[in-house]
């Protein structure tokens, strides 16, 4: 393979993206990247026309064809996105809220009984 020529554009992965990529088009509706609804009628060379982005790129690793690695995108939010990795995508920390953390819900210095 040469070095311009993708996993997923020739050889072994071909098939296997192929086929995920029609299943992200007909059952995604959204950009993974900006998170706005995605046209699927509207056709390339218009920058909002929907690709596929790898969420992590074949290039820091990221699996060519794996359905798990692809997402609907604009063409212009993945292009812009290039092969950067995003924060977003990394597992976040779930946060604990004690007793004593929990937000005002209502303020009780104003409450009158009424009995």
């Amino acid at each position: 393979m040469r070095n311009n020529e993708r996993a997923d554009h020739k050889g072994a992965h071909r098939a296997a993206y192929e086929r995920n990529r029609k299943r992200i088009l007909i059952t995604q509706r959204v950009c993974g990247i900006c998170g706005k609804p995605v046209d699927r009628s509207i056709k390339s060379p218009n920058p909002l026309a929907p690709c596929i982005d790898h969420i992590i790129p074949i290039s820091k690793g990221g699996h060519p064809s794996d359905i798990e690695n692809l997402q609907l995108a604009h063409w212009t939010c993945n292009r812009q996105k290039s092969d950067k990795l995003f924060k977003n995508n990394e597992p976040k920390e779930k946060v604990i809220l004690g007793n004593r953390n929990l937000p005002l819900s209502r303020d009780w210095t104003k409450y009158r009984s009424k009995l």
